[in-house]
């Protein structure tokens, strides 16, 4: 077998197939169809520091090659987190990554302080998408300057790997990963979903209650493998990505084009068993190309 190993800061993963946050819940649901342990991490659903109820109901829509989604971050808070959850995941012997969501910049700070003491989890993955209410709803990740404030002040609370995951919504996502590097980031993550929107034609409303939602799936590959391309070729941190990963070639798609790791998401719901389908299709694509290590063919896309 290849040697399939590969870092993020001090973060050292197995392999480089991590399941994406909000896809996956916390890993246990998953149990059944795949040896947790197998994968290089795991990134639990979106974490607040209060509880939240999500959006109304349908905040979910199918869409050609993908699908649509405004659950709206709902979950029950970090407290209950620490003190229920953590406890029935912390066995698991790979790495547990916590999405960390917020409001405002001192929410993020209060819940990545609250995670510091936790033994078994060695990383975050910060969503910078979210609505900052303290700028008129603008999300932090679609600015330089935002995005720079909030990993600045989370980079100064939290101790361990923090990994930063990109909005997609913006004019130029090497800027934004360039300031959030600039401010500690020891990895970026991308991208997250692409702004889209259903119609149903007969009732002549929004299919979701939300009117606009998060775009995933095979559709937004070919926008996701781009942006991955641009920032592997602007930061010098290592890269993650994440945007229609359905298989083991589209994983190797965006190593070649600079990912030192990959997130599985919309598969997980076509096929529970994927994220553990996509490592052996890594491991046999280096055993055909002669390769000792995953790492020899990160950002040696051939242009």
């Amino acid at each position: 077998m290849a040697d399939l190993k590969v870092t993020i800061g001090r973060l050292e993963l197995k392999n480089p197939v991590l399941t994406a946050s909000g896809t996956f819940g916390y890993g246990s649901e998953f149990e059944d169809f795949i040896d947790i342990n197998s994968l290089g991490g795991i990134i639990v659903k979106g974490t607040t520091l209060e509880p939240r109820e999500g959006n109304a109901y349908p905040r979910m829509a199918e869409t050609p090659s993908g699908m649509l989604n405004a659950v709206g971050l709902q979950n029950k808070g970090i407290d209950v987190f620490i003190h229920e959850i953590y406890p029935k995941i912390k066995h698991y012997q790979t790495n547990i990554i916590v999405n960390v969501s917020g409001s405002k910049i001192e929410d993020y700070v209060a819940v990545v302080e609250k995670l510091n003491d936790l033994e078994h989890i060695p990383a975050i993955e910060l969503n910078i998408s979210c609505p900052n209410v303290k700028t008129g709803g603008m999300a932090f990740g679609t600015s330089c300057a935002s995005a720079a404030e909030v990993t600045k002040a989370v980079r100064k609370a939290y101790h361990k790997t923090l990994i930063v995951k990109l909005s997609p919504n913006v004019t130029d996502i090497a800027q934004i990963a360039q300031a959030v590097e600039g401010e500690g980031a020891d990895s970026v993550s991308l991208i997250n979903t692409l702004l889209g929107m259903a119609v149903d034609a007969e009732t002549q409303k929004p299919v979701l209650s939300t009117i606009t939602g998060g775009l995933s799936g095979p559709c937004v590959k070919p926008v996701a493998l781009r942006m991955v391309w641009q920032v592997a070729k602007a930061v010098k941190i290592p890269v993650i990505g994440l945007g229609g990963i359905m298989n083991a070639a589209d994983a190797i798609e965006f190593i070649l084009a600079g990912a030192t790791a990959v997130q599985i998401g919309t598969a997980n719901f076509i096929d529970p068993a994927v994220s553990e389908k996509i490592v052996h299709g890594i491991n046999d694509y280096c055993s055909r190309h002669n390769l000792n290590s995953i790492t020899e063919i990160i950002g040696a896309l051939k242009v």
